[in-house]
């Protein structure tokens, strides 16, 4: 048998056998369906991969808001259903789905992770813990470090940590490329923050299986070598060991009482008797959820300042006021925070167009009604900021860019959503605030820049990501 029959003998084998479990697939989720009246409409696609490959694809164009649209035009505006990583699913739409599902969190809905986010990411032994167990334990050691008082604490180290970066990374060249470079910073601020790991090298060996990790979230979980998913889970095993080191060193400096004294989160999980498993854990979703989104927030901030020079003018001269006002090598403060006011509008107006993040998972706790419709116990639902930021009805001419949008009340509850809301709001929102704030600061008062590539694609991996990573002409601004 030569290697094309041995290849077309394995084919055969193979569709015969994907028939085969696609009939017992469909003949049971037939039998189910049957059993379940009045669910949203919907299909559920492939057998285990369901709709995950049309979406990802979907995000991979760069219109991962097509595929919630097309869905809402054909099933429902209210809420549809669909099958994503492997799970049968609700999506939720309009601010009254947002609204429904933020303040029904844990009458009607728990926290949900997907296993293969788990998977990829955590200590395996944690897998099968419950989404809520996890959650809960993650958000109960965030309040200390994002309390105001602790927040203000950061910002000079933030003011400083931008400053230094943007003369090493920025100052030196013409020409640089912004999307590689915020995710420096953006990864190099949080090991500071939260781990005091502050050696260059220390961190960009921290900071690769990180981006390898990210890259993989929502692909299709298929655990086979050379798949996205697979180095997803091989940097994910990379990551964990790279932290039990760094926990394994702190613990002992703590025996020892050869701590410098740094009160970061690592030393607070210690202090409070954690072991190492569930320290990495909360450690690692710590990370994706302070620098992957930021950074991503940061870059598309950029990019719409070069394409809107008026829109940058205004926020040069905001920014201008403000360091005007500061002594020589002072650093940026709470109060100089809260007079940036026009630039939290284009950063909110920049999320509303590009948001870094599309949604969040939960999960039924109990069967319950929506828009007339039926939610099973033990399905998934999902919101997104795809129905409402782009909504007409929301934000009129909403293709167009204008902060303005953000004066005054700004939008309607529950239609401007990067954040999430109700109790499971992003805790760390505030601290994403200054973290853009203060780059933002920092880059537009000394450079000035345009985009290399005016018509760069965008692709969602799981946030938006300019493909040539978003270079830029720069020109230092002599004060």
């Amino acid at each position: 048998m030569d290697y094309l029959d041995f290849f077309n003998y394995y084919l055969l084998h193979f569709v015969v056998l994907y028939v085969s479990v696609g009939f017992v697939y469909f003949f049971y989720s037939y039998k189910s369906s049957a059993t379940q009246t009045n669910i949203p409409p919907g299909k559920k696609g492939l057998p285990f991969i369901g709709e995950t490959l049309a979406y990802v694809m979907a995000a991979r164009r760069g219109t991962p808001e097509k595929f919630i649209t097309d869905r809402t035009s054909k099933y429902s505006p209210d809420v549809f259903r669909t099958s994503l990583l492997g799970e049968d699913m609700a999506v939720f739409c309009g601010a009254s789905g947002n609204k429904f599902l933020f303040s029904g969190q844990n009458k009607y809905v728990t926290s949900w992770w997907p296993n293969s986010i788990k998977k990829a990411l955590m200590d395996p032994s944690c897998i099968n813990n419950s989404s809520m167990e996890e959650s809960t334990k993650l958000r109960s050691f965030l309040p200390p470090f994002l309390k105001p008082e602790s927040l203000q604490h950061y910002i000079p180290v933030m003011d400083s940590m931008a400053i230094e970066h943007l003369q090493k990374e920025w100052s030196p060249y013409k020409e640089v490329k912004v999307f590689p470079l915020s995710k420096k910073y953006t990864f190099a601020l949080a090991c500071r923050l939260f781990i005091s790991v502050v050696d260059p090298k220390h961190v960009a060996k921290f900071a690769e299986p990180f981006a390898q990790a990210t890259a993989g979230l929502i692909s299709v979980p298929i655990d086979l070598p050379g798949t996205t998913f697979n180095g997803a889970c091989k940097a994910g095993k990379t990551i964990r060991q790279e932290l039990t080191a760094i926990i394994t060193k702190r613990k002992l400096e703590l025996e020892e009482d050869k701590n410098s004294g740094t009160m970061d989160l690592l030393t607070s999980m210690l202090l409070d008797g954690l072991n190492h498993m569930e320290i990495s854990n909360k450690i690692v979703g710590f990370f994706i959820a302070s620098h992957d989104t930021t950074s991503t927030a940061i870059t598309f901030i950029i990019s719409y300042l070069a394409q809107y020079p008026d829109v940058y003018h205004k926020v040069f001269q905001e920014q201008m006021e403000i360091l005007k006002s500061k002594g020589e090598r002072e650093h940026l403060n709470w109060e100089d925070i809260q007079k940036m006011k026009y630039t939290w509008c284009v950063v909110c107006e920049v999320m509303r167009l590009s948001p870094p993040a599309n949604g969040a998972f939960r999960e039924a706790m109990t069967d319950f009604t929506y828009a007339g419709y039926t939610i099973p116990k033990g399905w998934k639902t999902f919101w997104t900021v795809h129905t409402t930021h782009k909504n007409p009805k929301y934000f009129p001419e909403p293709e167009k860019f204008d902060p303005s949008r953000f004066e005054g009340n700004g939008p309607a509850p529950f239609t401007f959503v990067p954040f999430g809301g109700g109790p499971r709001m992003c805790p760390g929102k505030e601290y994403a605030r200054l973290e853009i704030l203060v780059f933002i600061h920092n880059v537009v008062t000394k450079f000035k820049f345009q985009k290399v590539l005016p018509n760069e694609k965008i692709e969602y991996i799981p946030s938006p990501i300019p493909v040539k990573g978003l270079p830029i002409s720069l020109e230092t601004i002599q004060i």
